[in-house]
């Protein structure tokens, strides 16, 4: 929930005081193989926890220690991928929406074809 409320907060702030900065490309993918990279610690750190049968609730007392999986790297997967794919996930709308709408109004109707015809991601 904290990452969540301040995602939403960083939205409204991105809306009022847009960035306008230059972003190479380069940038944005290695933004995207972070961004996955957190998502698939969080995700890693969850699926321990659920295959010992103990919560991911914080604050909830647990059955067992968990030092298995990504626990064996991290105390704290699960909060790390969050951060990680939250900071990124705060990069990557700044970066793409704008520089898509640049391309739309510089290139309209090839930009266009092109958006048709490869996916934004993978």
């Amino acid at each position: 929930m904290f990452y969540g409320v301040g995602f939403a907060v960083g939205l409204v702030v991105a809306h009022w005081v847009p960035l306008r900065f230059a972003r190479p490309p380069a940038v944005i993918v290695l933004a995207g193989l972070l961004l996955a990279a957190g998502i698939g610690l969080a995700l890693a750190g969850v699926v321990a926890v659920l295959r010992h049968k103990t919560t991911i609730v914080p604050h909830r007392p647990v059955s067992i220690l968990v030092t298995g999986g990504p626990y064996r790297i991290s105390r704290n997967p699960m909060y790390t991928g969050l951060a990680l794919a939250f900071v990124l996930l705060a990069v990557l709308r700044p970066a793409i929406r704008p520089e898509e709408d640049y391309l739309t109004s510089r290139y309209t109707d090839a930009y266009a074809s092109y958006r048709q015809r490869v996916r934004r991601w993978l």
